[in-house]
């Protein structure tokens, strides 16, 4: 594998470098000294950003032309990538309507959706949300248990709840998977829609974590009705169209935020105390190996896309290493520096105390291993209660199974 720019790479490079040099003062200050704290001043700031960023043609790249990306490639994403974190400014905010929710829709929506929807979510003016956990259905996300009900005049009725919904708190609209049918198999009778977030009977309560902040929330919905616009993709067809979305969430998961491990790792060979422990270089020598290791699958993910294939579920193992190294990064981080790594003002606290959230983000390790395992190494399935049984009747055949 070439792991050079090519000559049009270069110039692409080069493009993308001159304009953030250019333009870099006017992008936020997201941490450290000069750092709003203010929520809604820091929101304004992140959208103009990221505003910018589209009129550049850096936010979206790779969506097609006519939906207001730039229709590259993902290497050319990456260079944008390296070029930013190299000029030290932030990406755009809402990463996971422009990385995971707008490719759904451009994969499954109507022309009117693509339209009305994917323009100000690229520029920022309006943030998504996903909508899939539940309190009941996480990792096995076709456990859902919100209801959709169409009504005479094919409009639709909500009821249900999510959790550990991502920016619902200032989110225009959200993607939501819903059960539409439960006298069908549970992978069968889910339906994708677009909800207002400001609608009403739409509730939005913050879940607060253990680094203060509540960057999650839980969503209610009471009696909410959309209209029949609303779909994305066929009706109880949700199902596939929640594969799309999940699996540009692991890439983006997977692929994205190794800097934050070898920050920790820096942190960690640079005291020289920790140096001399041979527990710790052990450690760092192990660290060092799976982001060698994830690096180079990255190059090899980038190659498969570069060549046309979809993101599919090899993804999920690059997230499930990333995250867990970073984690064990911070552990040693807080090994070896003490009580400081855990200061509010420190440069690793607020990582240190959020990154374990992030091994349940786009699924938990076990379920994500077993789907490595089943569809990549073509392992035999995990035993379940829940083939070709009615949603209808799943409960009653799960309590049977418990029982014997």
């Amino acid at each position: 594998m070439d792991l050079n720019d090519t000559p049009e790479q270069a110039q692409y490079r080069a493009q993308v470098r001159s304009w953030l040099e250019e333009h870099k003062s006017e992008a936020p200050i997201i941490e450290g000294e000069g750092a709003p704290t203010d929520p809604d001043e820091i929101l304004a700031a992140r959208r103009a950003w990221q505003g910018r960023l589209a009129e550049a043609g850096l936010a979206g790249a790779t969506w097609p032309k006519e939906y207001g990306g730039q229709g590259v490639g993902p290497i050319e994403n990456v260079i944008i990538s390296q070029e930013m974190r190299r000029a030290g400014v932030p990406g755009i905010l809402d990463v996971i309507g422009v990385g995971m929710l707008g490719p759904t829709i451009i994969a499954h929506g109507t022309d009117e959706q693509k339209g009305r929807f994917l323009g100000a979510m690229l520029h920022g003016d309006e943030v998504w949300c996903q909508l899939f956990s539940e309190p009941a259905a996480g990792s096995d996300l076709a456990a859902v248990q919100t209801r959709a009900r169409r009504n005479d005049d094919g409009s639709w009725t909500l009821n249900g709840q999510k959790v550990w919904t991502t920016n619902a708190q200032f989110a225009a609209y959200g993607l939501i998977l819903a059960r539409t049918n439960a006298d069908v198999p549970k992978h069968k009778g889910m339906t994708m829609f677009i909800v207002p977030m400001d609608a009403a009977g739409v509730t939005v309560r913050g879940l607060r974590q253990i680094s203060g902040e509540a960057e999650f929330n839980e969503v209610f919905f009471d009696d909410v009705t959309i209209d029949s616009g609303s779909v994305v993709g066929p009706v109880d067809g949700g199902w596939g169209v929640g594969l799309t979305t999940l699996m540009f969430e692991r890439l983006t998961i997977g692929m994205g935020g190794g800097y934050r491990s070898d920050r920790f790792a820096q942190a960690v060979a640079g005291d020289p105390a920790a140096r001399r422990d041979s527990g710790v270089r052990h450690d760092l020598g192990e660290l060092s190996a799976e982001l060698e290791a994830i690096r180079w699958t990255g190059y090899r993910s980038i190659s498969a896309l570069q060549g046309g294939q979809i993101p599919g579920p090899e993804f999920g193992l690059a997230k499930v290493t990333m995250v867990n190294c970073a984690v064990k990064a911070g552990d040693l981080v807080a090994d070896i520096i003490g009580p400081e790594a855990l200061a509010e003002d420190g440069e690793f606290a607020y990582m240190i105390s959020f990154l374990p959230g992030l091994k349940s983000a786009g699924g938990t390790e076990e379920i994500l291993r077993n789907t490595i395992g089943e569809r990549v190494l073509g392992l035999p399935p995990e035993p379940r209660l829940d083939k070709g049984i009615p949603f209808s009747e799943l409960r009653a055949k799960e309590k049977e199974g418990a029982a014997a």
